[in-house]
């Protein structure tokens, strides 16, 4: 049911988030979380029957590891994302955050492996199945994020959607993933969920195959079946790796751990965006450059291209000499764009050897049996 809920958003969300953008301004995407967030902010206390606190954990508190994750973490995520634009260590600002990314993620590393409340659990790592599904998570997180973040920036660069016409483009894939939950649900009672997420990452991967074929002319009709098959597995991919990662520690390790391994799919989603980025930036400049080699005076389909554009533009009257320089520009902006989508088309080929590695991976995991709840012997 939860799952239900939270596939309604990318099913939902790029379609209302476009019509807002275009009919509104994009400020009113944050505005208008104002309401529902101050109406669950009242309700949540007088609906729901939270646990009384325990201050005496304050003492326990691993706040010397929050402060080390926190710097460690967002340093890092500055140099993956920003990397690209500033040249990467040619920059001062970049390296200086590195610099503070690794010492503090090593002072971090330290406090988790001997402190004995830690924030996040490192040792938890040496169970096998918790550390698979770590890297799992990881993955999952890579696809899921990177694809929500190069999908639209294909359609609106590339193609030239505006904000609505993207969201209705991609909706596909929120309707795949409303389907997939039912079905996953009936098949996880009946099959082992290794096979399941092996199956998921399987068709994930197979999804970014398809999107590797992607041209300049891609819309919402080119990209419903991709979008399906990434969609439609979500579930079969993330659900299993919970219950085969986490089922397998003792309860009192649990609480620790969860944390790493949530983390693990947010950080899988910024390094797979980073990555994302520096790929196109990287292969649209080395294919801008295979294609400008091929354009010279002997390409004949170029040379009739520049003529028949030239003529066009010197027609019309008062720029008769700026027909050429326009037939130029013109060629230019055709070759970057097919450019532009060769390096989206590697950006996806690399997504893809990604989940090829999870899937293999997969079999190396320890069947967990799911322990039944109260609840659920009560039934």
């Amino acid at each position: 049911m939860v799952g239900g809920i939270a596939s309604i958003a990318p099913t939902l969300g790029p379609v209302i988030g476009g019509w807002i953008t275009d009919t509104l301004d994009w400020h009113w995407l944050f505005y208008v979380n104002l309401l529902p967030g101050l109406a669950i902010t009242l309700l949540v206390p007088w609906l729901v029957r939270i646990d009384e606190p325990d201050l005496k954990l304050l003492k326990q508190g691993d706040y010397a590891g929050i402060v080390l994750m926190a710097i460690g973490l967002g340093t890092l995520e500055y140099v993956l994302e920003e990397g690209t634009r500033w040249n990467w260590f040619d920059d001062a600002t970049i390296t200086t955050c590195a610099w503070i990314a690794g010492f503090s993620l090593t002072l971090f590393v330290f406090r988790s492996l001997t402190y004995r409340f830690p924030v996040v659990d490192l040792r938890a790592l040496k169970n096998r199945n918790f550390a698979l599904g770590c890297f799992l998570s990881f993955v999952t997180g890579v696809g899921i994020f990177t694809t929500i973040y190069l999908t639209p920036l294909f359609l609106g660069y590339v193609r030239g959607f505006s904000a609505l016409q993207t969201g209705e483009a991609i909706f596909s894939t929120g309707i795949a993933s409303l389907i997939g939950m039912p079905v996953y649900i009936f098949l996880a009672k009946r099959f082992d969920g290794r096979w399941l997420m092996m199956f998921g990452l399987a068709l994930f991967g197979l999804a970014m195959w398809s999107f590797s074929y992607i041209t300049h002319d891609w819309g919402g009709a080119e990209l419903l079946l991709p979008q399906f098959l990434r969609g439609f597995p979500q579930v079969f991919a993330v659900a299993p790796s919970v219950t085969l990662g986490l089922g397998s520690l003792p309860p009192e390790r649990l609480k620790y751990a969860s944390g790493l391994f949530n983390m693990m799919r947010n950080l899988g989603g910024a390094v797979g965006i980073a990555v994302g980025a520096a790929v196109i930036n990287d292969r649209t400049n080395l294919h801008f450059l295979q294609i400008a080699s091929r354009l010279t005076p002997g390409n004949g389909a170029m040379d009739r291209f520049v003529a028949g554009t030239t003529a066009r533009y010197g027609a019309i009257p008062g720029a008769p000499d700026a027909g050429h320089i326009a037939a130029l520009k013109t060629l230019w902006q055709l070759a970057y764009r097919e450019a532009s989508t060769l390096a989206f088309a590697d950006a996806f080929h690399v997504i893809m050897l990604a989940f090829v590695i999870a899937t293999l991976t997969v079999p190396l995991m320890r069947k967990v049996a799911v322990a039944k709840t109260p609840a659920a012997n009560a039934h």
